[in-house]
């Protein structure tokens, strides 16, 4: 039911694994900062923001990740190279951990990626996304080869078919041309589109993950911060519910990275995830016969008897 009969690619990017079978890892969580509405942005015109309130987001979610040991990266949004590049110096001052750039406009994309790779940051950037919307797809791909990029999110989605199979019928006409760019990490994102949708990118990321072997994740935080009536309807409180429990979801659907929203909600995040993480790693046990190799994984960080127990029943 959930085991997938493809072989799949587990990717590194730094010290961060993400793919694999189900269960086998939990996903890569992708924070956002400097997104509108991020309250640390004085100016972005300006690129003032509160850098002390952002060291210390980046810190808790760097902790959170080795205490739970699920991983992170911080994806950065900005409008403009210029503005990413500030960005990019403040982040690496304060941290030796990968990030991601996510922007919209593919000129100003590459302008951002070009900026890291004189920094000699090839190897630590995700580049966030090349997407079916950009204007010169292989023109983009062939510039991030140029620069030597090494790791790469794909965006996957079917205007004219916006169910779980046409993320695959986007991703084939693509794949081709990815090839050329030879990454080292492509990671597709199945484009979730409001709340419900989740369940078709989580439908998505398994076709995919069987077609493809490649590690397959989505933005559930575009599910759940873009239903703007659930605040009025839930107040805050209810709305983080919602929007952990989105998010947990998300990680039982074939979920190898999420894109999981603002980091300040982290530390409502990482906990969510630990209980998906743990019940994707039983449910792959009771499939295969299979535990998670990593020591660090949810399973064995918390419920060490349990496993044990597993191990025992097994032998």
């Amino acid at each position: 039911m959930f085991s997938l009969n493809r072989e799949q690619k587990i990717c590194q990017i730094g010290n961060l694994r993400v793919g694999g079978q189900y269960g086998e890892n939990p996903p890569l969580l992708i924070a956002s900062m400097f997104q509108k509405g991020d309250q640390i942005l004085d100016s972005r015109k300006e690129g003032r923001f509160d850098q002390d309130k952002a060291a210390e987001y980046v810190r808790r979610q760097e902790q959170l990740s080795q205490e739970t040991g699920i991983p992170s990266l911080v994806a950065m949004v900005a409008n403009s190279a210029e503005e990413m590049a500030r960005y990019i110096d403040w982040f690496t001052s304060i941290s030796d951990q990968p990030f991601g750039i996510d922007m919209w406009m593919q000129d100003k994309r590459l302008e951002a990626a070009e900026y890291a790779a004189k920094k000699g940051l090839q190897e630590r950037l995700l580049y966030n996304s090349i997407t079916p919307w950009d204007q010169d797809i292989r023109g983009q791909i062939i510039r991030l080869k140029e620069l030597g990029i090494k790791h790469a999110v794909v965006q996957a989605f079917e205007e004219a078919d916006p169910t779980p199979r046409g993320r695959l019928t986007c991703l084939n006409r693509l794949l081709d041309l990815i090839a050329e760019g030879g990454f080292a990490s492509v990671l597709i994102d199945t484009s979730v589109m409001n709340l419900p949708a989740i369940a078709f990118s989580g439908i998505a990321n398994r076709i995919v993950k069987e077609a493809t072997g490649l590690p397959c994740g989505l933005a559930s935080s575009n599910g759940t911060y873009m239903w703007k009536e659930a605040r009025r309807l839930f107040g805050a409180e209810g709305f983080a519910a919602m929007n952990t429990s989105a998010q947990a979801c998300s990680a039982l659907l074939w979920s190898d990275f999420i894109f999981y929203g603002p980091i300040a909600a982290a530390p409502k995040i990482f906990p969510a995830l630990v209980s998906a993480s743990v019940m994707a790693a039983t449910l792959r046990y009771h499939e295969t016969g299979a535990l998670p190799a990593d020591d660090s994984n949810p399973l064995h960080r918390y419920f060490s008897d349990f496993v044990q127990k597993l191990h025992t029943a097994q032998a």
